[in-house]
């Protein structure tokens, strides 16, 4: 299995200036080399986009979806591979990173898909006085070169959520990922080429947020900038952008509501795969719960349980449910935070301790304020919030009570409070008896206040990756 690349541009392999080791997270063992990119580099891989942009404009639809679908069969024939890449630098349970492949799977078929429907509209200009003898449509355009960047959490799927979009639209990437997990960008690039990708279509280059990030951003050439990752480097991006379109799948942390008719064995399976998946590091991690007065010390003993029965371990043994966070600064940023908490005033049910380089074992906490740092921000780690509610109304308030609106849960079997719950609470998407995290990849994806702006998803980021383009045929004269 290859673990040492070089730049992907323009179609070719090409040799980097300075390299850079990729470590595996739960002990730090080497697990590959990337390129470190400079100015000059990303330069070059942003010309070649924009040399292959006008090519990638007027690819048939149905090349797109044939090389997006055969790109698909390639990642599902290679998925024992690309699952150790996930779980090697990134540090994600191997049953988890084999369901990333799986995901990551479906999300360029949904795009091979969607590169089919890419399609505007009738208007019906006749319907203005000053429209008659006028006949009117739009047309999806391509915006040109978008940049791509990812986060470490998911190192393949939200790439394929930025790059299957986007070449389905007839748009070029230049795709920066993040510089602790590389590997698995760069094993997609190979995918693409191999499956008959033209060159410069797809443009690969890591480095450095602040000497390949900021530069492809404000780049002049450069249409449009997608990104994933923390609220501060969002808000950071949009400013550098300046007036070129950016979509920003930002941070957050999410809530469950538990009420007290919820089924109790449901609520409690989710919740303890919702807020310990991948050690806590999903932008939907479920990191607060609000249970119902009369259930919630009954719930949180269970969830306690529960989470006493997972297996700590490395990455690539089956067996583990929970390995270590990215790196260990935030491995100590997590404990700093829940020891904050219990200063406070919060009470350390379980967990929350060190556990060899970067590993945090799952935590829960309680007796928690809203201005506590582990309530309040997102702490992505292995830490959920438990509290209680006397109130649905209550629960609501707790739930909006946050900077941020990507995800919530409601677990609750009266359709009619849930489906009020589900209008009242300020986020992206809620989830009826289930938990935040849950995403499935062809749902419209994203957040509102801190989590972010636009839509993921290939359709919904379809739409954000081309532009409306209207036609008006004037007919006046034409034979009636």
């Amino acid at each position: 299995m290859k673990t040492d690349y070089d730049l992907f541009i323009d179609g070719r392999w090409m040799k980097p200036g300075a390299r850079f080791e990729v470590r595996v997270p739960y002990d730090g063992a080497v697990f590959g080399t990337a390129p470190k990119a400079s100015r000059a580099e990303v330069e070059q891989a942003i010309a070649a986009a924009k040399r292959a942009a006008p090519a990638a404009a007027k690819l048939p639809s149905h090349k797109r979806y044939e090389i997006l679908m055969k790109t698909a069969t390639l990642m599902q024939q290679r998925t024992e591979d690309f699952a150790r890449a996930i779980a090697s630098e990134s540090g994600k349970p191997i049953r988890e990173a084999r369901g990333e492949v799986g995901r990551s799977v479906q999300t360029l078929i949904f795009s091979a898909e969607e590169a089919k429907r890419n399609v505007g509209e009738m208007v019906p200009v006749d319907a203005h006085p000053g429209g008659t003898d006028r006949l009117g449509f739009t047309l999806r355009m391509p915006r040109g070169v978008i940049a791509a960047i990812t986060p470490f959490n998911f190192p393949l799927n939200l790439v394929c959520h930025k790059v299957g979009p986007a070449l389905a639209g007839g748009n070029t990437v230049v795709h920066k990922p993040a510089s602790t997990t590389p590997i698995c960008g760069y094993m997609l690039a190979e995918l693409f080429a191999e499956a008959g990708l033209p060159a410069g279509f797809l443009n690969t280059v890591s480095g450095g947020g602040g000497e390949v990030g900021d530069f492809l951003v404000a780049h002049p050439d450069v249409a449009m900038v997608t990104f994933t990752g923390s609220a501060e480097v969002g808000k950071h991006i949009r400013a550098v952008a300046g007036m070129k379109p950016v979509t920003l799948e930002l941070g957050a942390n999410c809530a469950a509501i538990v009420d007290s008719d919820a089924d109790m064995d449901l609520a409690l399976g989710r919740c303890a795969t919702g807020g310990f998946a991948h050690s806590g590091q999903v932008c939907i991690h479920l990191q607060r719960i609000y249970v119902a007065g009369k259930t919630a010390g009954d719930f949180t003993d269970a969830l306690r349980s529960r989470v006493a029965a997972f297996r700590i371990g490395h990455p690539l043994e089956d067996a583990s449910d929970v390995t270590s966070l990215i790196d260990e600064p935030n491995a100590a940023r997590v404990t700093d935070w829940i020891a904050e908490a219990e200063r406070d005033g919060a009470r350390k049910l379980i967990g929350g301790e060190r556990a060899g380089r970067a590993t945090v074992t799952p935590a829960i906490l309680s007796g928690t304020q809203p201005g506590m740092k582990a309530v309040a921000d997102e702490i992505f780690g292995p830490v959920v919030c438990v509290e209680s509610f006397d109130s649905i109304e209550r629960a609501v308030e707790m739930v909006n009570r946050s900077r941020y609106g990507l995800q919530a849960g409601v677990f609750t079997r009266d359709i009619s409070r849930a489906l009020w719950a589900a209008q009242q609470i300020e986020c992206g998407g809620v989830m009826i008896n289930d938990v935040p995290t849950f995403r499935v990849d062809q749902m419209p994806y994203g957040g509102v206040k801190d989590s972010g702006v636009g839509r993921e998803g290939p359709r919904y980021a379809l739409q954000e990756m081309t532009e409306t383009k209207t036609v008006v045929i004037n007919l006046t004269g034409a034979p009636r």
